[in-house]
């Protein structure tokens, strides 16, 4: 999508992905190695009775699900930053998360360079479970880039 393309009020399809219990704690094992994310049973022993996602993990998945499905081929060049992140419930294997997208504001940059989308992204379960929202804006550009 380019910038052009964004009105407030527009919800976007982002898509939908499976998590694996491998990728799980493939993720975990790298970046979030604590135990309810890398040990089966300590996990078990745990509050959350089971192996959890990282939310960190989750924001990837997020991220991924956006580029595939409404970045790629688009006018974005960066973002400024998320103004507010929530991990809502526990994201385990087994679970395919779907990411909506809800365009809150379009605006032009002061410079005129780049387009400004604000948007709220939330993703859910098969069972329509919350497990994460966020509030980002992402700059497009506007003017082609320098040769």
């Amino acid at each position: 999508m380019k910038f052009e393309d964004f009105t407030p009020g527009l919800v976007i399809d982002g898509g939908s992905a499976p998590v694996t219990e491998a990728a799980l704690v493939e993720f975990a094992q790298q970046w979030d190695p604590q135990p309810f994310h890398i040990d089966r049973e300590a996990a078990e022993a745990s509050r959350w009775k089971g192996l959890i996602a990282s939310g960190w993990h989750t924001c990837v998945i997020a991220m991924r699900l956006a580029v595939d499905n409404v970045l790629n081929g688009s006018n974005a060049s960066a973002s400024p930053g998320i103004d507010e992140l929530r991990w809502h419930a526990p994201v385990r294997a087994g679970d395919i998360l779907h990411l909506t997208l809800h365009v809150l504001e379009t605006r032009i940059s002061s410079s005129g360079e780049y387009g400004i989308v604000r948007w709220r992204w939330e993703v859910h379960t098969q069972a329509g479970t919350k497990v994460l929202s966020l509030l980002a804006s992402s700059l497009f550009n506007l003017k082609p880039a320098p040769v």
